[in-house]
C-alpha cells in the first residue's frame, strides 16, 4: 500500500497537454520541483513563469541565466530594484535579453533562496571537445552521463541542435554540442538538488524549454539522481509541439516581434 502511495505521488501531474496559464496556479501545487521552460526573449513565458512562482512559493530558484557567484549577489538589499539587481548580477555583460522581463520573478518568491546553475564558458567549450563527463566531475554517474547515448537518441538530439544553429554549424561539431547540452543539463539537476538538500522545497527552475524536456533535459537528469523528487516539467513554445511534446504540461504564446534570428550566425 506504501509502495502504491508512493508511485500515486511521483505521478505529476494527473493529466499531460496543453494548459492555459490561469490554470498554472492550480498544476503546480504538490509538486517537488517545477521546471518551468521559457523562450528567452518572449515577455508572455515570463509573465507565467512568475505567476507559477508566486503559487508554488518556492523556497528556491533555480537559474539557468545565472552563475552560483551571481546567483549569491542576489541580496535582500538590490532583490526589489530591478536597476540594483540588474547591475549587481551584470546582466547585460552576460548577453541575456531585457532584465525587466526576469525581475518580477524574483519578486514573485521574495523569500527563496537563489541558485544559479550556469558554467564558466571554458568548461561548456572543453564538454564540446571532451565529452560532459569530463568536465563534471565525481559525480558525472549519477547524472547519467557517463553513458553513450543510443545512437536513434543522439541522432535526434544532433538534428534539435542543427536546427538549433540554424544549420550554420559543421555537421562534426554538433556531437560536441549535444554534449555541451547535456552538461547544462546536469548542471541544472545538480543545482536542484543542492537547492532541495538546503531549503527541502519546493524549487521552482527557470530555464529555457529545451532544458524542461523529460525526455532529455533536467527531469531526466533528475529521475536519475533523485528519483524520488515529484517533478514537474512545463514548456513553453511560439507553436503546436503536438500531442507528443515531451513536456507535462505546455503552453503556446504568440511569437514578439523579431529579427530571423539565424542572421546573427
Amino acid at each position: 500500500m506504501k509502495a502504491l502511495l508512493a508511485l500515486l505521488l511521483t505521478a505529476l501531474p494527473a493529466l499531460a497537454g496543453p494548459i492555459a496559464p490561469a490554470d498554472l496556479a492550480a498544476a503546480v501545487q504538490g509538486a517537488d520541483v517545477v521546471v518551468l521552460g521559457e523562450v528567452h526573449d518572449n515577455p508572455a513565458h515570463h509573465a507565467h513563469q512568475a505567476q507559477a512562482v508566486a503559487a508554488l512559493r518556492p523556497a528556491a530558484l533555480v537559474f539557468e541565466m545565472l552563475t552560483p557567484d551571481q546567483a549569491a549577489r542576489v541580496t535582500p538589499e538590490v532583490r526589489t530594484d530591478a536597476v540594483a539587481l540588474e547591475a549587481a548580477l551584470g546582466w547585460v555583460a552576460a548577453g541575456w535579453p531585457d532584465f525587466a522581463m526576469y525581475h518580477p520573478i524574483f519578486l514573485a518568491a521574495p523569500g527563496a533562496v537563489v541558485h544559479g546553475a550556469a558554467l564558466p564558458r571554458d568548461q561548456v567549450r572543453q564538454a564540446v571537445r571532451d565529452g560532459a563527463a569530463a568536465v563534471f566531475g565525481a559525480d558525472a554517474a549519477a547524472y547519467g552521463l557517463d553513458r553513450a547515448l543510443p545512437p536513434e537518441d543522439l541522432a535526434a538530439r544532433i538534428a534539435l541542435q542543427d536546427a538549433a544553429h540554424c544549420g550554420k554549424l559543421p555537421a562534426a561539431l554538433l556531437p560536441g554540442m549535444v554534449e555541451a547540452q547535456r552538461l547544462r543539463d546536469a548542471a541544472l539537476a545538480r543545482a536542484v538538488v543542492q537547492a532541495m538538500a538546503k531549503t527541502g522545497g519546493p524549487v521552482a527552475v527557470i530555464t529555457g524549454t529545451g532544458h524542461a524536456r523529460r525526455d532529455q533535459g533536467v527531469p531526466a537528469a533528475l529521475a536519475l539522481a533523485a528519483p524520488g523528487l515529484r517533478v514537474l516539467a512545463v514548456g513553453q513554445l511560439e507553436a503546436d509541439p503536438g500531442p507528443d511534446a515531451p513536456f507535462d504540461l505546455w503552453i503556446v504564446s504568440p511569437a514578439p516581434p523579431r529579427g530571423d534570428p539565424c542572421a546573427a550566425l
